[in-house]
């Protein structure tokens, strides 16, 4: 069943840019569960513990091939996902099953019961494959139907698997402490698309309302445009729990540095996190910048106050297009400033 799985997905594993890592539970040799600590401890002492805490760990989602005995799973799988706590958790697992009367159905259930509270998000597709109809001398039957199924499944994994990212995500390599107790900030790359055009719609309909305009270039962009311009300029955002709290952008034009895109969501305005970004952002800018250079509604008093109290001054200007433009003067690079937020992170 593994290998006909393994065939049947791989060629669109690779369109999806997906990395197939097969492991058979006989091979890792985990005896029944003999550590000393509780697997929430994270505390492993046994070699084979920790080899299977590494495989977890590192994949975004699973998809398990189990039979069914006696109404449930087998000893093996649920001894396998006992072992392990915190590297189950927000990944996404869909089954393919097989057995006789209920072709393994029933062996899913049951191990959904035990997935779910381990926080894995089992999901709503599967393959259930029933034996007497499926195999021929030993041999499973080619099927177009039950092929085109795995693919679904495939697909409905990675879909979730990217959805549940920033859930899965812990403040580690690339990220530092954000200023809300808990949250973490870290460069912002094309897969966060979806959240940042979420934030940008519920901030810019204020903007819009206050300065009585609808072109505003964040209200109307596609979830394409903000992927591209996710993947070049350098975006900071803020997460909570898998929620994107704040982000700002920034980008080198000559001896400008130019900072764009400061979004809080609306219940946590007022809390620091708006001039927390605008520091984070200047502190980010390139050796040789001579001036920070930002804008905004002309009639958006609260961003202008904030500003006015970072050391901005609006500049004079005759445009009609209804924005103001704020500067400051650049402080000295000095010789100990870090690279920007996420320079080395993953992507």
């Amino acid at each position: 069943m593994g290998q006909w799985l393994i065939d049947a997905i791989t060629p669109c594993a690779a369109e999806l840019g997906v990395e197939l890592v097969p492991v058979a539970l006989a091979d890792l040799n985990l005896p029944f569960l003999d550590e000393e600590e509780h697997p929430s401890s994270g505390i492993y002492r046994q070699e084979h513990t920790r080899r299977w805490s590494s495989i977890v760990d590192t994949a975004d989602g699973f998809i398990v091939v189990t039979p069914e005995y006696n109404y449930g799973m087998p000893a093996t799988l649920k001894n396998a996902l006992d072992y392990l706590g915190r590297e189950w958790a927000w990944k996404p697992i869909g089954f393919v099953s097989y057995g006789n009367t209920s072709a393994g159905t029933r062996s899913v259930q049951h191990a959904k019961q035990v997935v779910t509270t381990l926080r894995l998000v089992p999901l709503g597709a599967t393959v259930a494959i029933r034996i007497g109809d499926a195999l021929d001398d030993g041999r499973l039957r080619p099927d177009a139907a039950r092929d085109a199924a795995s693919l679904g499944l495939l697909n409905e994994l990675v879909r979730v698997s990217h959805a549940l990212r920033p859930m899965r995500e812990r403040a580690g390599a690339g990220t530092v402490a954000g200023p809300v107790p808990g949250s973490y900030a870290r460069r912002l790359t094309p897969d966060d698309a979806p959240e940042v055009t979420v934030l940008q719609r519920c901030c810019w309909v204020e903007e819009a309302v206050v300065n009585d305009t609808l072109a505003i270039p964040a209200l109307h962009e596609s979830l394409e445009q903000v992927r591209e311009w996710l993947a070049d300029q350098h975006t900071t955002g803020v997460w909570l729990d898998g929620r994107l709290l704040g982000m700002v952008r920034t980008r080198r034009a000559g001896t400008d540095w130019h900072v764009g895109r400061l979004a809080v969501v609306p219940d946590l305005r007022g809390h620091g996190l708006g001039r927390w970004l605008l520091r984070t952002a200047e502190a980010a800018a390139d050796p040789g910048i001579r001036r920070i250079v930002l804008f905004t509604g002309s009639n958006s008093q609260r961003n202008i106050n904030l500003y006015h109290s970072e050391g901005y001054e609006l500049v004079p200007s005759t445009s009609t297009d209804g924005t103001a433009l704020l500067t400051k003067d650049a402080e000295p690079t000095p010789k100990h400033r870090h690279s920007r937020l996420g320079e080395n992170a993953r992507s």
